[in-house]
């Protein structure tokens, strides 16, 4: 593997930096509004921004844009198929084509945009469970009733206004669980599928999955590489409701992916050699720092067990040092409302991988909010 260790993981230089470049053009866009806007009237706007979310929330819940399909139906042919009162439907449906949600073709009279299509079941990428987890009465209620206790406090909100940890009210509610799982598939439909063809998975046999859910990552990846295997690790719950669910649902790939209920903070799956690769999507970032170290050096101790140390990649935001971006701050303070953990910058990064026993190989940037950094036993 030395002469390996050389090489870079990182693919598609071009497009990445190009991204790269066009969200700090975006960035540049989100900041107009407060320039351009009264201060009064902005601050207004910001204060009044959740009747939008609420709105979006019952038109999902109603699924509105499925019922719509292909069709252009007046509000009250909607509001019939969807057991709601015509006028209510037809206000509600005004504010979000107003917002450029759904397109309002005549007067009472909508049908399906760009964006309300994907609020759609039947399209595969449909941000729905989104939707309907963060505005979930689990979710909302942190925000509302114990946000200002909790940064007074510096403790989760979410804590705060359930009794619980988000996790240990997961398991406690299977119904939000299986919710929470849906949602974290269906982040590829926000991110891409750049963790995919941005890095070089090409030089290994074995993915090995921690708190892959479902395992639609490693899937995507498999059908790019075919010499690839996976084995998605998870709690037994969510495996459970993963092999469910693929029982009934077809993909190519699924040959080569495989099962197994693990705890990512006490065992783990060893790694053969070094053609294992550890996968870790979106996980540290729920934990403090302290179990964050607990769970990294797990999984050096499982990467080290081969005959040839196995790395590591972590799909994780890296935030600048100053001036960050509107969505990396809102990423943080969910996580700060929903659990102990936090959006990190890389030299916080690189503070928990030396503290673990790990160094940090490299950051491959990809064509998405995140990156992958790569891990190796120190």
């Amino acid at each position: 593997m030395k002469g390996v260790q050389t090489m870079s993981y990182q693919k598609n230089v071009g497009p990445v930096r190009r991204f790269a470049k066009a969200m700090k053009f975006a960035a540049w866009l989100q900041s107009l509004p407060n320039k351009l806007t009264p201060p009064p009237f902005r601050l207004m706007q910001i204060g009044s921004a959740f009747w939008q979310s609420r709105a979006l929330y019952v038109a999902t819940r109603l699924d509105i844009a499925s019922v719509l399909g292909n069709d252009e139906l007046p509000a009250e042919d909607i509001a019939a198929r969807v057991a709601a009162h015509p006028d209510a439907t037809a206000r509600l449906l005004r504010l979000l084509a107003a917002m450029g949600i759904f397109e309002e073709s005549g007067p009472r009279t909508y049908r399906n945009n760009k964006l309300s299509s994907f609020l759609r079941a039947d399209n595969p990428q449909n941000v729905r469970a989104m939707i309907l987890m963060h505005n979930s009465e689990a979710m909302s209620r942190p925000w509302y009733e114990q946000l200002e206790g909790g940064v007074r406090q510096g403790e989760s909100p979410f804590r705060l206004a359930h009794g619980e940890e988000l996790y240990a009210y997961m398991d406690r509610h299977a119904d939000f669980d299986a919710l929470f799982s849906e949602a974290m598939d269906s982040v590829e439909a926000l991110t891409g599928d750049s963790f995919a063809t941005d890095f070089d998975w090409s030089r290994f046999e074995r993915i090995i999955d921690l708190g892959g859910s479902r395992g639609d990552k490693s899937l995507a990846i498999l059908k790019r590489h075919p010499q690839l295997t996976a084995l998605v690790v998870d709690r037994p719950q969510v495996i459970a409701q993963a092999r469910q669910h693929w029982a009934s649902h077809g993909s190519n790939g699924l040959e080569r992916l495989s099962f197994e209920a693990g705890d990512l903070l006490a065992s783990i799956p060893p790694a053969r050699d070094g053609r294992d690769i550890y996968l870790l999507s979106a996980v540290l970032h729920g934990f403090d720092d302290d179990t964050c170290i607990t769970a990294l050096k797990n999984v050096a101790s499982a990467s080290a067990s081969g005959a040839s140390g196995a790395p590591i990649a972590l799909l994780e935001m890296v935030l600048p040092e100053t001036r960050t971006d509107l969505a990396g701050a809102s990423f943080d303070m969910q996580m700060f409302m929903g659990t102990r953990g936090r959006e990190r910058t890389l030299e916080e990064w690189k503070s928990l991988f030396e503290r673990s026993g790990l160094a940090l190989r490299e950051v491959v940037g990809l064509q998405s909010f995140g990156n992958i950094l790569v891990l190796l036993p120190a």
